[in-house]
C-alpha cells in the first residue's frame, strides 16, 4: 500500500491504518518521517497522562479503570503500555493487553505494547512519536504506563501533561523511593494496594517530603507572634495545599486507592481533571509543550548526527586507527572527539562524502 493511500484510510479513521502506521513510526522504517511531518498539524489535542511506578504497584489495573472512566465520558482512549526489554535477549514480555483485557475489545480503545529496547528513561525512544499518531487520529486521552521508577526513569514527564506516581506500602523505604528528582516529575501521586499496613505511612511521608520539599509548611507563618505549632507540620498543610482551588498553584495530591476493588478511581479522575485546569489557567501546559517540542528537536538532531557518523565506514576506521594511541595515553578521547567532529563536518550536514 501507497503512504499516500495509508495516510488516506488513516484519515478516514480505519483501525487498521492506524495500526500500521503506528508500526511504521515506531520501527522507523521506511517514509516514517514523511507520515509524522503530515500529521504533525493535527496534533496537541489530546491530553496526555503518563503513569509510572515500580513494578507491581497496579499500573496496569489503574490504567484499565482510567480507561474505563474516560469512555464512560464518552471520550476515545489511546494507550501506550511500555515493557523493558531484556538486556540478554533482547525480548519483551508485552503483556499489558492480557492485563487490561477488559478495555481491549472497546472499539473506542486502542492499545500498544512497545519494548525499551534499550532505550534509558524507561520509555521506548519512538513513544512520543507514537503518542502523536494516537494524537493525530483523534484520541481525546492519552495513557502512557512506564516501566520502572527511579532516577534514570524520568521520561514519561516529556511526553505527559499530567505524571501520575503509582507507589504501594511494600515498595520498600519509601523515603528512598521518592528520590528527589522522582518528587518532581509527578504531578499526582496515589497509593495503591491502601487496605495494607503501612499503606497511611507511606501517604504521610510522601506528603512530608512535599511539605518540605515546596516549602509551605512556613509560607504563611507571622515572623514571631501568633504561631499556632499545630499548623507546622508539613504533611498537612501539603495536604491541604494540595485541596486548595487556586488555578496558578499546584501542589500534588497524594491519593489512595484499592485497584482491584475499583476503590479511589473516581479521585484519581478529578485530580487529573484538575491538573489540565490547573495547566491551562496558568499557562504551564503551553510551556510544557514548547518544551516537550524543542527536546523533540533536540533529539532528532542527536539521532540524526549520531547515524551519521557511526553508519559511516571511514568514521568507524578512523577511529580505529586513533584508539592505539588513545590506549598509550598520547591521546585523549576527547580530543580524538574534538578532531573528528572537525573532520566530519559535511556528515553533521547530511552531505555525501567525495
Amino acid at each position: 500500500m501507497s503512504s499516500d493511500r495509508l495516510i488516506e484510510e488513516f484519515n478516514a479513521g480505519k483501525p487498521a491504518a492506524l495500526a500500521r502506521v503506528v508500526s511504521i513510526v515506531e520501527n522507523h522504517r521506511d517514509g516514517f518521517e514523511q507520515i509524522l511531518g503530515s500529521l504533525h498539524p493535527r496534533t496537541g489535542r489530546a491530553r496526555r497522562v503518563g503513569l509510572t511506578g515500580p513494578p507491581g504497584a497496579g499500573k496496569s489495573t489503574i490504567t484499565s479503570l482510567l480507561v474505563k472512566s474516560f469512555r464512560d465520558q464518552g471520550l476515545k482512549v489511546g494507550v501506550i503500555a511500555v515493557d523493558p526489554t531484556s538486556p540478554f535477549t533482547g525480548g519483551a514480555l508485552l503483556g499489558d493487553r492480557v492485563r487490561m483485557e477488559s478495555v481491549a475489545l472497546d472499539p473506542g480503545v486502542f492499545i500498544r505494547s512497545m519494548a525499551t529496547r534499550g532505550s534509558l528513561g524507561g520509555l521506548a525512544a519512538a513513544t512520543r512519536e507514537v503518542a502523536d499518531v494516537l494524537d493525530a487520529f483523534g484520541f481525546d486521552r492519552l495513557v502512557i504506563e512506564t516501566v520502572g521508577v527511579g532516577q534514570s526513569e524520568l521520561d514519561v514527564a516529556r511526553t505527559a501533561d499530567s505524571t501520575v506516581l503509582v507507589l504501594v506500602p511494600e515498595s520498600g523505604d519509601s523515603i528512598q523511593t521518592l528520590k528527589a528528582g522522582v518528587m518532581e516529575v509527578a504531578d499526582i501521586f496515589i497509593v495503591n494496594k491502601a487496605d495494607r499496613p503501612g499503606a497511611d505511612r507511606l501517604r504521610n511521608d510522601v506528603e512530608l517530603m512535599l511539605g518540605l520539599r515546596k516549602g509551605v509548611s512556613f509560607g504563611n507563618v507571622p515572623a514571631h507572634h501568633g504561631i499556632d505549632l499545630k499548623r507546622l507540620n508539613p504533611a498537612r498543610l501539603a495536604r491541604e495545599a494540595a485541596a486548595s482551588t487556586n488555578p496558578t498553584q499546584w501542589t500534588p495530591p497524594v491519593l489512595s486507592a484499592i485497584a482491584t476493588k475499583g476503590e479511589g478511581i473516581t479521585d484519581i479522575v478529578a485530580a487529573i481533571d484538575r491538573h489540565f485546569a490547573y495547566l491551562e489557567q496558568s499557562g504551564t501546559l503551553r510551556s510544557r509543550r514548547r518544551e516537550r517540542m524543542r527536546e523533540r528537536v533536540m533529539d532528532v538532531v542527536g539521532q540524526k548526527v549520531s547515524d551519521r557518523l557511526w553508519k559511516d565506514p571511514h568514521t568507524k576506521a578512523w577511529l580505529e586507527e586513533q584508539l592505539p594511541s588513545v590506549e598509550e595515553g598520547t591521546a585523549t578521547p576527547f580530543a580524538v572527539a574534538d578532531q573528528l567532529l572537525r573532520q566530519s563536518g559535511e556528515l553533521v550536514r547530511g552531505e555525501e562524502r567525495t
